[in-house]
């Protein structure tokens, strides 16, 4: 699920296994890994100390390369919010 046009994460509304394609909005994506459901899955290359958002908001930021189709979790996201050691926020 896609939650907004500006998001490099999609949510899965159900469990996803390794090498399962999914289309959402005419793009498909390959699963690199198995992902929870609930959970996020890059739809998009995120750098790593890039912007993960969600809801078309930042919701961390990566600290390591993610592909598309990855699990996207706290293995590979920090948070950001409150902390003073980043800028502008």
């Amino acid at each position: 699920m896609l939650l907004s046009e500006n998001d490099n994460v999609l949510t899965c509304t159900t469990a996803i296994k390794k090498g399962q394609s999914l289309d959402c909005g005419g793009v498909t994506i390959r699963a690199a890994n198995d992902i929870p459901i609930y959970h996020k899955i890059a739809n998009a290359f995120i750098e790593a100390g890039g912007a993960v958002y969600k809801y078309g908001e930042i919701i961390g930021i990566a600290s390591r390369d993610i592909h598309p189709g990855e699990h996207v979790h706290v293995h590979n996201v920090e948070g950001s919010r409150g902390r003073g050691d980043l800028r502008g926020n």
